[in-house]
């Protein structure tokens, strides 16, 4: 009974979601913008882990308190992005019951026949944890909510053959923001990213020297990120944003 019980809760369909979160049956069977930002999902019925066969992107107006990063706490609340990839599990208190704002739900065949496909593979924040959010200024805010809005504006509008070139290349846009953003955030904490760096070089000092062997075989960014408690994409993405 132990192993069932720690097996993931599994969403197959939007309809399914839907339905869980006590939500209308979705427009589309391969996407979903739920625009929540006056209200909030209740979300107690929710598993306490999960994965679904989605991307997901949520936006969230705060964050609600401090979120680790490395070996450091930062202070926020000016609210960001989140990101998950299809099959990705994700425990339902990693985003502290807020779910007011925008998420967005979208199966990987939508892109099927478009670029989008084997470019959004190449987005690492999609393999990033959920303390390593994008977190947004003031300006950068309305740039995304504008995004989601002609997003929302076209799901809810009459369908032609123009729909899906439109909805694909908004996602597309965001996706294009939300890398420039992580890129500044990269830059904005640089005394934060530096001590990691430190603490990095500590590790690579151990490792080289080998004095006590305590690291064995070929050292690993998988190795290195689990010292630094970070993901590997993010620690990889931060290093060749500061070293170039």
């Amino acid at each position: 009974m132990k192993k069932e019980e720690n097996i993931p809760y599994k969403f197959e369909s939007l309809s399914h979601l839907h339905r869980v979160l006590g939500l209308p049956k979705p427009l589309h069977p391969m996407i979903s913008l739920i625009d929540n930002t006056d209200n909030k999902i209740e979300t107690s019925k929710l598993p306490t882990t999960l994965v679904s066969i989605f991307y997901k992107i949520s936006y969230k107006p705060d964050f609600q308190g401090t979120v680790r990063y490395g070996q450091n706490f930062y202070d926020f609340d000016e609210g960001g992005l989140f990101f998950v990839s299809p099959n990705q599990l994700v425990a339902s208190d990693t985003d502290n019951g807020n779910h007011s704002g925008y998420t967005l739900f979208v199966h990987p065949d939508f892109f099927i026949s478009y670029p989008l496909a084997k470019k959004i593979k190449q987005f690492g924040f999609f393999s990033y944890s959920a303390n390593e959010a994008l977190h947004l200024s003031d300006g950068e805010k309305k740039i995304i909510i504008s995004i989601f809005k002609i997003m929302n504006t076209e799901l809810l509008s009459r369908i032609d053959d123009f729909s899906q070139d439109v909805v694909v290349s908004q996602i597309e846009l965001l996706l294009n923001y939300s890398n420039r953003f992580y890129k500044r955030q990269f830059i904005t904490r640089k005394v934060l990213n530096n001590d990691l760096l430190q603490k990095l070089e500590e590790i690579l000092n151990i490792y080289f020297n080998n004095k006590n062997a305590s690291v064995p075989g070929l050292l690993t960014v998988q190795y290195l990120s689990e010292q630094l408690n970070m993901s590997p994409s993010y620690l990889s993405d931060m290093l060749r944003s500061l070293t170039g």
